[in-house]
């Protein structure tokens, strides 16, 4: 038997010492309840080690933690042959069902599951080859559907999305990677699309720093704004206030050449860009007297991108809410939604 490392990898793991308790109160009639308690760790922690790095030479289930150590460490030794690599039947289903193209004992095609459409742009497109394709958790939660008794045809949707994306686990064909539903090449980090900010709000001026005297709403003259989008990428824009729930409406008519080929790093000819909703923005609310406009809350769109230059044209401080909360504009929301 190799040697054991007496240190854990992190403090997610069990370290050596940690299995010499466990066995020691394991001998002495400890439960698993009473002996996470002692451990300060979940008591599914406890039960599973005593359950999987036992040793069975003897025909039972005795635990040493010097054996459960060196289990522990095998497990943990890394590069690891991947479960599709070495499953031939399993990479198949895989295939098959990521790329649509399952049949029938006699031949003829079976239709995939339905892909609902969410109404993005670009509309319908049932010629792209995610449209008839499965889906990694469609696969994953399929798999205990057709084989409910065969434990080795089992695999989860992440080890599917490493097997085509990370280099060195690459099982399944490349190419399949256009069968998913975002059909990108590369897998875009969670961290990294997380921590993307617009560049154009800094933190003073985010909703945490907006005056005590909004939230009360005793003062008019502090505005929720935000736009209504139509069909064909037409807008308005909508401007309610916190106190009266008075409401003005912006006009955003499309900009000449709408419908052309646009200008690289041009405005938006849609007529809802940065530029237009600032200037929208400035023509509606300086008809009102200057005790009438005092702030203006936005979600991040990148419509108010100019509002630094709008500060500073009408005077009106501008507060942005916090990434995906529209309640934080819930005078407005609600003004809208009726």
């Amino acid at each position: 038997m190799s040697t054991v490392s007496p240190a854990p990898l992190s403090g997610r793991f069990l370290s050596f010492v940690e299995r010499e308790e466990i066995a020691v109160l394991h001998a002495q009639g400890y439960g698993v309840r009473g002996t996470a308690r002692r451990l300060g760790r979940s008591p599914s922690t406890v039960s599973r080690e005593l359950r999987r790095n036992a040793a069975t030479r003897g025909g039972g289930l005795e635990y040493r933690a010097t054996t459960a150590q060196w289990h522990a460490d095998r497990r943990a030794r890394r590069p690891k042959v991947a479960k599709l690599a070495a499953n031939g039947a399993l990479r198949r289903y895989v295939q098959d069902r990521l790329s649509g193209t399952i049949t029938a004992p006699d031949g003829a095609a079976v239709a995939g599951p339905a892909v609902r459409w969410i109404g993005r742009r670009h509309g319908r497109r049932q010629d792209r080859r995610w449209a008839t394709s499965w889906s990694p958790e469609q696969i994953a939660n399929r798999l205990q559907v057709d084989f409910p008794d065969d434990g080795s045809m089992r695999i989860s949707h992440e080890a599917i999305y490493q097997a085509l994306y990370v280099q060195g686990r690459g099982a399944l064909r490349r190419d399949l990677a256009a069968c998913l539903r975002t059909g990108r090449a590369l897998r875009v980090p969670r961290a990294r699309s997380q921590g993307r900010g617009k560049q154009f709000i800094s933190p003073e001026i985010m909703i945490s720093e907006r005056p005590a005297e909004v939230d009360d709403r005793a003062v008019p003259g502090h505005w929720e704004g935000d736009l209504i989008l139509g069909l064909g990428s037409s807008a308005i824009g909508t401007l309610v206030e916190r106190t009266t729930r008075f409401t003005m409406l912006l006009h955003l008519p499309r900009m000449t050449g709408h419908g052309q080929p646009r200008i690289k790093n041009g405005p938006a000819l849609a007529g809802h860009g940065a530029e237009a909703v600032r200037d929208a923005i400035a023509a509606s609310i300086t008809t009102l007297p200057d005790q009438l406009r005092r702030s203006l809350t936005w979600d991040q769109g990148a419509e108010m991108a100019q509002h630094t230059q709008l500060r500073i044209d009408i005077g009106l401080a501008i507060y942005f809410c916090d990434p995906h909360s529209p309640w934080q504009r819930g005078t407005n929301e609600n003004t809208v939604s009726v």
